[in-house]
């Protein structure tokens, strides 16, 4: 009690009774001494000349900002209720790369406790299981309460920290997931499109493409301790180095992109050689950040810099020189400097935190994505063109020549329209399971919706997921979790009942079945024929609570009109799902209009 009456005579009180406000950043709350030794306890801060040490009134920014330090730092927070009832809050740290973190708080009898996490403990450590630092505390009624943070890392440390209100902390972590499922559904849809493009095409640049996109968001899952929650669970290296090594290759493929696409080793062979040299030292910075991270984190930060200047320099020549496609790269790496010169400047604790420090690497990778993605585009168009060129006139000198040639260029005609076919086709299947892909459903409803429209008839629709599929796929592995699909989507595809009806993989382990002039009770007896198919076959799912592979189905039934959308009929259907997984999986659900 002494040492909370002389804390607070100090410091900069935060009284959590008085707060009108969802979260309020807690930088500016906090006292900061920084070991640079490593080695002072809890007991040590309690002394007199440690106590003093503490660096008070710090200045009201976004994030504390200490880039790369060797030293550990502690945090002395001072709480205070004045109301008549207890207050529960929770202390968010929004940095997932702290290789320790541990949280000392008081209890009524027993002193301070303390709770060790970071990515160097067991995830199971974390009171609030998230992909952040998440701390829950009830300040009593009418009382002082100090809290103490301790974290190291050989990470750069910048921390933004929030005091949340609890419903509206659980309000915010789910629109952060929502925003981060959105982001790698976004990267899954596009490094599938540009690999089946590869498959088809035999183009390599489609491959460098894609696995730049994958390198990048592999960097995102590290970085965003994903990787940590979800992903490879508790492994400190990957924690660590993850990030970096992911980087550093998904550089090494956009530099191997960009030298083809912008054919640099003609146009430009001095700036080609400046590549190669750059593609050469991530491979080196890879290697490094396997052996001794914190050797080469610094430099390979400031070399991931000056390799975005240089993306922007080159397309810029070759855009003076009258390339089409380097338009594109130029905005590319126009949009995508801006946020990492943000974000390599503030690892380097030169700027601030800015209000898009989190999500601002999300949209500069997906402004690149899509950016390269037009230029990949715009390059098929182009050489399909001068393909076309070729062949018009090619049929305009061979009007005249023997009819053999006139034979062999139709010959040619024909080999392009079937491969625009194929192409057509994977653009509208989904490549593991062979049935309609999502692209391929949006454009069906909509046909289907406009003639149920017309006609006045019904529009079933079934939402399927398959139940516990992400433990099926970490006890059996990928490869089986693939051969398990395949065998979901026969199983429905053997379930069509009219000409019309339509299966498609809506995403994941989620299918969807499309019922035109369809009644509720016929789609609902559809439904649970095929949830009985799946008890009766009785495929082997050891974690699952049923022992066999089992699905979840929502039912909805609408008759369009005006009032409604296609979006509705999959809310509902979507609501009718949820129900049936909340109510134990295995079973269809009908929802009632």
């Amino acid at each position: 009690m002494l040492f909370a009456t002389a804390v607070f005579a100090m410091e900069n009180v935060l009284d959590v009774s008085e707060l009108n406000q969802d979260a309020v950043s807690l930088t500016q709350y906090f006292s900061v001494l920084e070991d640079s030794t490593a080695a002072l306890t809890l007991a040590d801060l309690q002394l007199p000349e440690n106590s003093r040490r503490f660096q008070t009134n710090l200045s009201p920014s976004a994030a504390l900002n200490y880039g790369y330090t060797t030293s550990a730092y502690w945090l002395r927070l001072a709480l205070k209720n004045s109301s008549d009832k207890p207050i529960e809050r929770m202390l968010e740290m929004t940095q997932p790369l702290l290789e320790s973190l541990d949280f000392y708080y008081p209890t009524e009898h027993f002193g301070y406790q303390a709770i060790e996490t970071g990515y160097s403990k067991p995830f199971a450590n974390r009171p609030h299981k998230s992909r952040n630092f998440v701390f829950p505390i009830l300040i009593p009624a009418n009382s002082d309460y100090v809290v103490f943070l301790r974290f190291e890392t050989p990470n750069s440390i910048i921390i933004p920290s929030h005091l949340w209100e609890p419903k509206a902390f659980y309000a915010h972590e789910r629109g952060d997931y929502v925003i981060q499922s959105l982001y790698y559904g976004i990267m899954l849809a596009m490094v599938i499109i540009n690999f089946l493009l590869y498959l088809n095409l035999k183009d390599i640049n489609y491959l460098l493409f894609t696995l730049s996109v994958i390198f990048g968001v592999l960097s995102h899952i590290c970085l965003s301790g994903i990787g940590s929650e979800f992903v490879f669970g508790d492994n400190p290296f990957l924690a660590k180095s993850g990030t970096g090594i992911s980087v550093s290759l998904s550089f090494i493929m956009l530099l191997l992109f960009a030298r083809r696409m912008l054919d640099t080793e003609t146009l430009m062979p001095k700036l080609d050689n400046c590549i190669k040299f750059f593609i050469g030292m991530f491979l080196i910075c890879v290697i490094f950040f396997i052996i001794s991270f914190q050797t080469v984190a610094k430099f390979a930060a400031l070399f991931q810099l000056t390799t975005t200047f240089l993306l922007l320099i080159i397309p810029l020549i070759c855009a003076l020189k009258g390339q089409r496609g380097a338009y594109f790269f130029l905005g590319t790496f126009a949009t995508l400097s801006i946020f990492l010169v943000l974000r390599f400047l503030a690892l380097f604790n030169v700027l601030s935190i800015s209000p898009l420090f989190e999500y601002g690497t999300l949209i500069g990778q997906e402004v690149e994505v899509f950016m390269l993605s037009f230029a990949l585009a715009d390059r098929y168009k182009s050489i399909h063109l001068e393909k076309e060129n070729a062949q018009q006139l090619l049929v305009e000198n061979l009007k005249n020549s023997e009819h053999v040639l006139e034979m062999r260029v139709q010959e040619r005609t024909t080999e392009l329209e079937i491969a625009n076919r194929k192409l057509k086709a994977l653009s509208r299947t989904d490549g593991l399971t062979g049935i309609a892909n999502r692209r391929n459903f949006d454009e069906t409803l909509i046909e289907e919706w406009q003639r149920a429209k017309s006609s006045k008839q019904s529009l079933a629709l079934m939402l399927l997921d398959v139940d516990w599929f992400k433990k099926y796929n970490d006890f059996y592995g990928h490869q089986m979790g693939d051969e398990c699909l395949k065998a979901v989507a026969q199983i429905l595809k053997d379930n069509l009942s009219h000409k019309g009806d339509l299966v498609a993989r809506y995403g994941g382990e989620e299918f969807v079945f499309l019922m035109p002039e369809t009644r509720s009770d016929e789609a609902f007896n559809v439904a649970q024929k095929i949830c009985t198919t799946f008890q009766v076959l009785a495929m082997p799912h050891s974690v699952s609570d049923f022992g066999y592979v089992s699905v979840s189905i929502g039912v909805a039934v609408i008759t369009p009109t005006e009032n409604v959308t296609p979006h509705n009929l999959i809310q509902v259907a979507d609501e009718a799902l949820y129900l049936a997984k909340n109510q134990g999986r295995n079973r269809a659900i009908l929802a009632m209009n």
